[in-house]
């Protein structure tokens, strides 16, 4: 299997990337890790004219902490932040979801930012941003830099906020003090898989009571589905495995996830009612 014939540009900066991309924005794609896109190329799934390859640009794939939050460079590889030595809530966080992304030569090539901009439902990448309410900055030639909710910046299955003419630069986290307990639980049918259905989740713990609450579920949805039902259920109660507990039911019982070969609805909601727990470590 080959791709359709396309035109190859490796730029060195950011502003030559952008300069190339406005050319023809609907006809060309960004070029990091490839790990999506190449197999879909090779199957001709997508035949884009022109591939333009950010892997020569300097200074775009290391995370740094800049005052309360941690900046993600788009061309972070997952293996990367599965090494962070970042300490605290978020970095268990993100070295527990880095883990279960793909396999290690994927983690070793694939991007951070390549992942969001893919915007697979299932991506561990995007639950954590959804997650924890990630501002994405995105730059264009025409139209400069902007930021993007995460609320916002997820639109649909392989659809986001994105222009055509848009480049993802950035991912931009709150560093989260030792009151946070955070996690990820995921269930896949071979190691290496998207979760057939995947649970994050961040809660803050102050002198026993939950004072936030944040949930984050892969594979019920065609984006990633912040439970509504299950932060209010720990919102304001006692922290215990008891009102976890509930919160996995309220969660299971507000999705709607949908059925196929991997599992139908009620199979999927009995794995969100497994997972969530698992995520905040009260199995």
């Amino acid at each position: 299997m080959k791709p359709s014939p396309f035109e190859y540009s490796a730029p060195t900066s950011m502003d030559e990337a952008l300069a190339v991309l406005a050319l023809d924005p609907d006809e060309t794609k960004i070029l990091a890790g490839g790990q999506s896109l190449i197999p879909m190329m090779n199957f001709r799934l997508a035949r884009p004219e022109r591939l333009v390859d950010i892997n020569r640009i300097p200074g775009i794939d290391q995370p740094e902490v800049e005052a309360d939050r941690y900046r993600i460079a788009t061309r972070t590889r997952h293996i990367t932040l599965q090494n962070t030595t970042l300490a605290g809530p978020l970095g268990h966080l993100l070295r527990q979801a880095a883990a279960r992304v793909g396999h290690l030569p994927i983690r070793t090539r694939g991007t951070f930012g390549g992942s969001l901009a893919h915007c697979d439902a299932a991506s561990e990448w995007c639950l954590v941003a959804s997650l924890l309410d990630a501002e994405i900055t995105a730059r264009s030639e025409a139209r400069g830099e902007r930021t993007i909710p995460a609320a916002e910046f997820f639109q649909a299955i392989f659809t986001t906020a994105l222009e055509p003419d848009e480049i993802l630069t950035s991912v931009s986290l709150p560093l989260l003090d030792d009151t946070w307990v955070t996690g990820i639980a995921e269930f896949a049918r071979r190691a290496g898989d998207f979760g057939i259905v995947t649970a994050t989740a961040a809660v803050k713990v102050v002198e026993g009571a939950v004072t936030e609450a944040r949930v984050s579920i892969g594979g019920v949805d065609e984006v990633p589905f912040r439970s509504a039902a299950a932060e209010s259920t720990m919102l304001g109660a006692s922290w215990s495995a008891e009102v976890v507990t509930e919160a996995a039911e309220a969660a299971a019982r507000e999705v709607q996830p949908p059925s196929d070969t991997h599992g139908d609805a009620a199979y999927r909601r009995d794995l969100v009612r497994a997972l969530l727990p698992r995520a905040l470590g009260q199995p």
